[in-house]
């Protein structure tokens, strides 16, 4: 209701989980691609100079991503995201649904709620983390990179 601000502030979690989750899953479907659409194919242009810049490599940025990954305990998401204010890129991780905002805007997004992996994967997520660059679209997170 308007100007209900207990109700405003009671409906956030809410809004930010589900709107999150809603907002992260459009954005993760747009970051795969089955190999015979490009899926795998490494990025090019300037958002590959920039990994390379502050990764040193692709390699180097995806073991660092599956770290990341490997490190959120429970459910969350692990992104490349790329600062607003200096335009570098970080990996960044996220708990539940929580989405990307404020500073930092998202590139590639990867899933690590078991519902991701688990019916290929089982409880091996490592096996997941490797696999998942396989069916990158990277072409999607090319038009993100500002």
């Amino acid at each position: 209701a308007k100007n209900d601000t207990q109700t405003q502030i009671a409906t956030q979690p809410a809004i930010n989980f589900n709107g999150g989750g809603h907002v992260n899953h459009t954005l993760f479907w747009e970051n795969l691609a089955p190999k015979s659409q490009g899926g795998g194919e490494p990025p090019s242009g300037p958002l590959a100079k920039s990994i390379d810049a502050h990764f040193g490599s692709l390699d180097a940025m995806k073991e660092k991503f599956n770290a990341a990954l490997a490190g959120i305990q429970g459910s969350g998401w692990a992104w490349l995201v790329q600062d607003n204010h200096t335009g570098a890129l970080q990996i960044r991780t996220y708990a539940n649904q929580d989405p990307v905002v404020g500073q930092f805007h998202p590139i590639l997004g990867i899933d690590a709620w078991e519902h991701a992996y688990y019916l290929q994967y089982e409880n091996r997520k490592a096996e997941y983390f490797k696999a998942i660059w396989d069916v990158i679209n990277w072409k999607a997170a090319d038009k993100r990179f500002k």
